[in-house]
């Protein structure tokens, strides 16, 4: 459990310690957060709705329903866009969307999006199984996520390629991140997403309190849920999940990658004050690790539904009891505990020491040659983005991020069943395997190497010893 010295100022946090400092905020203090959201987006939608209702026109075209087929999907971004001009509202939103804030460094903005591919294995491993699956230790997220039934065993592999597709469009290219650019446009597609859910879910509350308990759990998707997802994109990763796989950023990297998470949670609507600076952000990381994590019955369900919607599919083909060994690792034995994720053998503690292997090599190898590290830089933009968009392997095409996991009264998420699969042959754990052969023929020729050069030495260094020695 969190714990903190008032004393010493030491806190301990799941595993996680760090000294308290005038940055840090209680839980009484980020309080107030949880009560205030993006009204101007949720204004916005009820325009809207009103311009294009959800459950008959589809899309702002309209020529596009007299023909057959299936109908187009329903795009609030190109609504908003389309109609920004005709209610002040709308022209609000899309003027604040548009503006770029004075603090944007795109040089910075740039070398951001070279971390995320830089290091994209671990930081793929990182927000799969800490930032997603442990975040399900978050009660007052999980309260929201399991009433839409998008975590459900069945469906949360392509929430998953979703969430993917948007960390890609935004770390993809410069470009991509100007106003007009895809990952500017899927942070506000995100965001007007979240405003759906949030506006359906106070709507459903209004009419039966007892369905959500906004005292208790605050606003739906409020400022500090927000802030509390950009942390699980940016912070946590840099400072707990990269460290525990071996993977220690250099300053400038870490300042870097910040600043495009802080440039992504302007385009979402979230406060970016807590990002302004690296001391900052991690304050607050290190802030949400104290107040924000409270496993629940809701959150272990979530958690092994992601895991079994996960298992020995595409692109990891990674099985279920290797994915477990990797979340503790990442998570650390308290939080996993409580998650109720079971405890690995040592076969598959010994594979994710392994990936560790295998990642250190290659991402400390790589950065270690800038030409080298920029050709894998543009390999893995190519690369990750086929892979996603794949029609077997990935999405099949881009999503819009429509609101389709509709909260209802009698929805849930109930905890899935395991499917009958078969291991794959070379998923992830044959890369774990090659790692863990290699770190043991490293240590055996290190060790066989000492104790020859011991013997070697000792007859240099101490001749009396070899005289005196019986033949």
């Amino acid at each position: 459990m969190p714990e903190r010295d008032e004393q010493a100022k030491i806190c301990r946090a799941w595993g996680y310690t760090f000294e308290w400092n005038s940055l840090h905020q209680t839980s009484e203090q980020l309080h107030s957060m949880m009560l205030t959201y993006d009204k101007l987006v949720d204004d916005c939608l009820e325009r809207l709705d009103e311009i294009s209702p959800p459950n008959s026109v589809r899309s702002n075209d309209t020529e596009a329903f007299k023909t057959d087929g299936p109908k187009p999907k329903r795009d609030l971004y190109s609504l908003l866009r389309s109609h920004a001009k005709d209610d002040p509202k709308l022209q609000a939103l899309w003027s604040e969307i548009n503006t770029v804030p004075e603090w944007v460094n795109w040089d910075q903005i740039k070398r951001g999006q070279e971390v995320f591919f830089r290091y994209g294995h671990p930081i793929l491993n990182v927000l799969s199984f800490q930032s997603l699956l442990g975040g399900m230790g978050a009660p007052r997220v999980v309260e929201t996520l399991a009433r839409t039934g998008g975590f459900s065993a069945h469906v949360v592999r392509r929430r998953l390629l979703e969430t993917l597709q948007h960390i890609l469009q935004v770390s993809y290219s410069l470009d991509s991140m100007k106003p007009g650019g895809e990952g500017h446009v899927s942070s506000v597609r995100v965001r007007l997403l979240h405003g759906s859910v949030r506006s359906r879910l106070l709507k459903l509350a209004k009419t039966k309190p007892e369905y959500y308990d906004v005292k208790k759990y605050g606003i739906p998707i409020n400022d500090l849920d927000c802030i509390a997802t950009i942390n699980t994109f940016s912070t946590s990763v840099v400072w707990v999940g990269l460290p525990r796989l071996g993977i220690f950023l250099r300053d400038q990297e870490i300042d870097d990658y910040i600043a495009l998470w802080r440039l992504v949670a302007f385009y979402m609507g979230t406060p970016t004050e807590p990002f302004k600076t690296t001391a900052r952000a991690r304050a607050m990381m290190e802030s949400l690790s104290l107040s924000e994590l409270d496993p629940t019955d809701t959150g272990k369900i979530l958690a092994h539904n992601i895991i079994i919607g996960l298992e020995n599919t595409a692109p990891t083909y990674a099985s279920k009891e290797y994915m477990e060994a990797m979340a503790r690792q990442l998570n650390g034995d308290e939080l996993s505990d409580r998650l109720a994720l079971p405890r690995p053998a040592l076969y598959y503690q010994a594979l994710v020491y392994g990936h560790c292997f295998v990642v250190m090599v290659s991402c400390y190898g790589l950065r270690a040659l800038p030409q080298l590290d920029q050709r894998f830089i543009a390999f893995r933009r190519k690369l990750y983005y086929a892979i996603i968009m794949d029609k077997e392997r990935g999405l099949g095409g881009e999503s819009v991020f429509e609101f389709k996991y509709v909260p209802f009264y009698n929805r849930t998420t109930k905890l899935g069943e395991r499917k009958a699969t078969k291991p794959t042959q070379g998923g992830i754990e044959t890369v774990a395997q090659a790692g863990l052969v290699a770190a043991l023929a490293i240590i055996m020729g290190l060790l066989c190497g000492t104790v020859f050069g011991f013997k070697m030495l000792v007859p240099l260094v101490f001749p009396e010893i070899v005289a005196q020695r019986p033949y």
